[in-house]
């Protein structure tokens, strides 16, 4: 693998974002700075943000405890952005935007180091130019397109956890890393707490290559250090802020919906089947009866589904299954795991244009596709165009208020209403 070529996919896949987001989104900071506030109150040696959150935030999604105003979010990426905000003097000066869209371009970049090595391992019959492909496919032809432009404090956690996942990925291929794999699998999860667990994938590869009980210790950990110590740094944050390890603050988010999470709780089998519906059935919507602009058509906030934004995967529904066989199961087993805490959720993703909590798994479903296909047909590529062209569209229009017409606001509807 030349460290040329996954340089040449971070390139083109920056420069797409760059222009796609616009000089807006990369001269000025994001209205949603949610990171580079709390890393300014870090700097001040504070937690909360005193006299709440600025006015351009709209009080949108800070967490209220006992009288003080927080930042709930997993801190990884504050932590990232500490940095530019420290030498930018507050986070007003701080082009949050411009860091997280250059930041974007990690994850594609990684996945395609990550394929590069299924291949030269033997593992995969992707050639290089396929899994160049696959890797663009990845950061044009999924919702990660409309995440990776956006900045905002949800989408730059996405773009944050993608890119650890998908440096997990890389260095637990025959679980020759355990630190590095360990490390990685903790910044996701600092970043999106569900990714945790994709941990079998791991633990999967260190039982498949290691053969002797004391190799497979020392493996094991050598992954578990890096957790343990992510979860002791997450249950400090936790505690000084909510008085709870356990309590990362989103209890007390500040939002309309408040009422279900005190009824229900963060995660519960009562979201399942709204969840199921946005990730699954969601699908524009003609013309009918919607209030606003005249539209051609519309697409629900909830999101469309994820076999309408990637078809790519229904593939992963016939597999063909290779040696080594297990890390194909272990890339299946990771992602529905992942998949299945995300559809427990009190939330869908609301305000976004594909089922954007795919991104916690995604980059293992496109390693799933490249152990698992036999050859890309003319079907995979018209899909392939599809995907991207779809895409594209929610990139470009997303959260932009020219295209606001094409976009349903009421959080009532997931489908269209009668």
């Amino acid at each position: 693998m030349r460290m040329r070529d996954v340089a040449r996919v971070y390139a083109v896949a920056t420069l797409v974002f760059f222009v796609v987001a616009g000089l807006d989104r990369l001269t000025q900071h994001t209205s949603y700075n949610h990171y580079a506030l709390q890393a300014d109150a870090w700097l001040h040696g504070r937690w909360d943000l005193p006299g709440g959150p600025p006015a351009y935030a709209e009080w949108n999604d800070f967490a209220v405890f006992e009288g003080r105003t927080y930042v709930s979010f997993p801190p990884l990426p504050a932590l990232l952005v500490a940095p530019f905000v420290a030498l930018a003097g507050s986070p007003e000066r701080c082009l949050d935007g411009l860091f997280f869209v250059t930041l974007a371009g990690a994850a594609p970049a990684l996945l395609f180091a990550a394929l590069e090595t299924l291949r030269l391992r033997g593992y995969s019959q992707r050639s290089s130019r396929e899994n160049t492909l696959l890797a663009l496919l990845f950061a044009f032809g999924t919702v990660y397109f409309s995440c990776a432009v956006q900045g905002t404090v949800w989408f730059a956690g996405h773009v944050v956890a993608t890119a650890f996942l998908a440096a997990y990925l890389l260095v637990s291929i025959d679980a020759k890393y355990p630190v590095l794999a360990g490390a990685a699998l903790a910044c996701a999860c600092m970043t999106r707490p569900t990714t945790l667990l994709a941990a079998p994938l791991f633990l999967s590869e260190l039982l498949r290559t290691r053969d002797t009980l004391g190799t497979r210790a020392r493996a094991l950990t050598g992954f578990a250090i890096p957790l343990g110590a992510s979860f002791v740094v997450a249950g400090w944050c936790n505690v000084a802020r909510f008085g709870d390890p356990l309590v990362f603050g989103h209890e007390h988010l500040q939002v309309f919906w408040h009422a279900r999470i005190t009824t229900w709780g963060l995660f519960s089998t009562h979201y399942l089947s709204k969840n199921l519906g946005a990730a699954l059935t969601t699908l524009p919507w003609f013309p009918g009866p919607f209030p606003g602009p005249a539209a051609p058509f519309r697409v629900s906030l909830h999101g469309l589904a994820l076999w309408f934004t990637t078809p790519l995967y229904l593939w992963l529904l016939w597999p063909t299954w290779r040696n080594p066989r297990r890390l194909g199961v272990a890339l299946a087993v990771s992602a529905a795991l992942v998949a299945g805490a995300d559809l427990l959720y009190q939330n869908t993703g609301w305000w976004q244009f594909g089922y954007r909590f795919s991104n916690d798994y995604s980059v293992f479903l496109f390693a799933w596709l490249a152990l698992s296909l036999p050859r890309f047909g003319h079907f995979f590529y018209l899909a392939s165009v599809w995907c991207v062209g779809v895409n594209l569209f929610g990139a470009v229009t997303y959260a932009k208020p020219q295209y606001l017409r094409y976009y349903d606001t009421d959080s009532a509807y997931l489908h269209p209403p009668d």
